[in-house]
């Protein structure tokens, strides 16, 4: 019978020692790897021993490999600014920063920290526990649309991702019309909630994912329209475009009801309090991810703050100007500053907050929301019919 881990100690020494076991593996089947594989590259075996072991080699032959632009494509996607990045600054980082926010907000001390290091292992002990736990598939479901969905929503946050431009060529890619790619894809997410709910074939699974389809009627008109005066002042619907339309005056100057408009939208697109509607736990347990256990719900997690972290840059580039701030610094670091101190922004309200009734979300996006939203596009065409501000920034 394996020993029973019942401290904090244990667990981490558990850890390490499966590091440690993992990398032992890596190493005994490296190396008949790189005897197979050298000679087909042209180089020695001895050439491929020696990047292992010199850093500095290894990042010239992977600074070399990644000259060719599918490669390169390949590498911003998966790494830089792409995937890996924003999964370990969104579910990492900020999931701890979040924690210890909102406790220092709502004066919670615990009498003492999860783990250590501010409780920062926290984050990795949940990872652990989601990796090892057994996943088990309720009797009833469609097992294919129930499988499949954890999947796609990540596929959704992976592609508003891909459209983020962290500095002038610092992006996966760039459209044309990025603006409207936005909206599109961001239209997918209660299609994929509402197979998650009628897959589960349960009741709270359900009528959480009819709640997400019920607050896009809410919010997604009014996102679209608060968009309509970046659009307008930028003269474009390229992202870039429109970073670059801001290069001496911020859009939040001349669009502040659109700011605040697309922030409480995008609160109610990613269902975070006071529109947690779909997840209210006090009514429908977890809503339409109740059914959900293991890495079925971590995938959940993952792709639901690479898309809180997406929406937030999304805010940053429409409305704060993107990459661009004072001094030498490179654009990617003012990119990530602003979007860091959007979602702090976008943290606040679940702190202090309590969930808004359904119809009061209905009604408030279809006439506040709404006029709001339309006065902000007549803000923008008399601001540029006034000469304040040239399209495009020229």
């Amino acid at each position: 019978m394996p020993k029973q881990i019942s401290t904090f100690d244990e667990f981490v020494k558990g850890v390490v020692k499966l590091l440690v076991m993992v990398l032992v593996v890596v190493v005994v089947l490296t190396m008949p790897a790189i005897y197979l594989i050298a000679p087909l590259t042209g180089h020695t075996p001895g050439y491929f021993i020696s990047l292992i072991t010199n850093p500095g080699a290894l990042l010239a032959f992977i600074g070399q490999t990644m000259s060719t632009e599918p490669t390169k494509s390949l590498f911003e996607f998966t790494t830089f600014p792409g995937f890996t990045f924003a999964a370990l600054f969104s579910t990492v980082f900020m999931v701890w920063v979040e924690r210890k926010f909102i406790a220092k907000v709502q004066l919670r001390v615990g009498p003492q920290y999860a783990g250590r290091f501010e409780g920062i292992l926290q984050n990795f002990a949940d990872l652990f526990k989601l990796l090892f736990k057994e996943i088990l598939i309720p009797d009833g479901v469609d097992r294919a649309v129930y499988l499949a969905v954890p999947l796609a929503l990540m596929f959704i946050s992976g592609a508003l991702l891909s459209l983020l431009p962290l500095g002038p060529t610092t992006y996966i890619a760039d459209p044309s019309i990025g603006a409207i790619f936005i909206f599109a894809i961001i239209s997918f997410t209660p299609l994929v909630v509402m197979l998650a709910g009628w897959a589960s074939n349960s009741k709270y699974s359900l009528l959480g994912s009819l709640r997400a389809l019920h607050q896009m009627v809410a919010y997604e008109i009014p996102m679209i329209l608060s968009v309509v005066g970046v659009v307008v002042l930028a003269g474009s619907l390229d992202l870039v475009k429109i970073v670059y339309a801001q290069s001496a005056v911020w859009f939040i100057l001349f669009q502040p009801l659109g700011a605040i408009v697309f922030f409480i939208c995008v609160l109610a697109e990613l269902e975070r309090i006071p529109f947690d509607l779909p997840e209210a736990d006090t009514e429908l347990v977890a809503g339409w991810t109740t059914e959900y256990g293991g890495m079925n719900f971590g995938v959940f997690q993952l792709a639901t703050y690479i898309k809180f972290y997406s929406l937030a840059g999304i805010f940053t580039t429409f409305f704060l100007g993107g990459w661009f701030g004072p001094g030498p610094v490179p654009g990617p670091f003012w990119f990530l500053v602003k979007t860091f101190l959007v979602m702090l922004a976008m943290m606040l309200p679940r702190a202090v907050l309590p969930r808004v009734r359904i119809d009061v979300l209905l009604r408030g996006g279809w006439t506040k929301l709404m006029i709001m939203a339309f006065l902000n596009v007549l803000v923008a065409l008399l601001v540029v019919s006034a000469g304040l501000y040239t399209v495009g920034g020229a």
